[in-house]
């Protein structure tokens, strides 16, 4: 999840959001049209070695919201991203009763901090350890109920963090979320599925965010095992993060830490990196982030990665 601007692509790219922004208010009564567009200037130093530098356009998204009235409503999400269009997510969700609401179709994983997508970043990068402890963009039914300080939820699907049709043995996933007040949220997940292998695959997730004016905190915990090939491999990891938001003006801090070890107890991953980002609201519809990013690795090159990202939402 890395994303910047380009600084050729601001014209183009300022026709094609006039254009959509008339479609970011509600069409009708019952669709509504919404999404992004994310650009990127990365360079990344390595250590010993070269200086990699890339531009791009590296996302857009559509989402398509339609209410079809007595609870029923039905979301879709199209994503273009690297020249390559594809359906992200299909799903329909239905209320039960005001608090209590089930969701069927391909919908993304409710676990991790961090969100798959950029609008939901708090800086430039995602720190890479996602395929080991969060779920993924699944098919199948998921039932939520929500309470006044309590939520749970449960999620049965063809696969916990890949796209398939194989149901013969399907993954759950298990949540509960306590939010006793609107400052303080914490999340507790637990996955499990069966790898090609035949192993079973276990994921335990859990963060939780305290704000307090200006100020949000948070902090994640990690624990896996036989996420990647079922190679009866097991993961833990950390993540904390701080950030600060004055008026249009952001600063987060992230620093986050993993490891994964074989069966034979042998370290395979094990990396680390610090994440200071700087932030700044244009316009209500127009972010720009900087990030410095310091990566130390004990089974690859250590590196240093300076970015620029335009988000633009509609």
């Amino acid at each position: 999840m890395i994303h910047l601007h380009k600084l050729f692509a601001i014209g183009i790219v300022g026709s094609i959001f006039t254009a959509q922004a008339a479609l970011s208010a509600e069409i009708t009564n019952k669709l509504n049209i919404s999404g992004f567009i994310d650009m990127s200037t990365v360079t990344t130093k390595v250590d010993g070695g070269e200086t990699i530098s890339s531009s791009a356009l590296d996302q857009f998204e559509l989402t398509f919201g339609y209410d079809f009235g007595d609870g029923l409503t039905f979301t879709v999400d199209v994503e273009n991203q690297n020249s390559t269009s594809e359906l992200e997510q299909a799903f329909m969700t239905y209320s039960l009763t005001d608090s209590v609401s089930i969701k069927a179709g391909r919908f993304l994983s409710y676990s991790g901090w961090e969100t798959e997508e950029p609008t939901g970043l708090f800086q430039y990068s995602g720190t890479g350890y996602a395929p080991f402890f969060y779920g993924y963009y699944q098919e199948g039914v998921s039932l939520y109920a929500a309470g006044e300080t309590v939520d749970f939820a449960i999620s049965v699907v063809n696969d916990i963090f890949a796209l398939g049709d194989d149901i013969s043995s399907p993954g759950i996933e298990m949540a509960v979320a306590y939010h006793p007040s609107d400052a303080f949220t914490a999340k507790a997940f637990y996955m499990t599925d069966e790898a090609v292998t035949g192993e079973d695959i276990t994921m335990i997730n859990a963060w939780a965010a305290y704000s307090m004016g200006d100020l949000t905190l948070a902090a994640e915990i990690n624990a896996s095992e036989n996420t990647v090939a079922g190679l009866n491999e097991e993961a833990d990891g950390y993540l904390l993060m701080a950030n600060y938001a004055i008026g249009d003006y952001g600063v987060t801090f992230r620093y986050h830490e993993y490891e994964v070890e074989d069966a034979n107890g042998v370290t395979t991953h094990d990396g680390s990196a610090f994440t200071l980002a700087a932030s700044y609201a244009v316009t209500e519809n127009l972010l720009l982030v900087t990030e410095y990013r310091m990566d130390e690795d004990d089974f690859a090159s250590d590196s240093d990665t300076f970015a620029l990202e335009a988000l633009i939402t509609f």
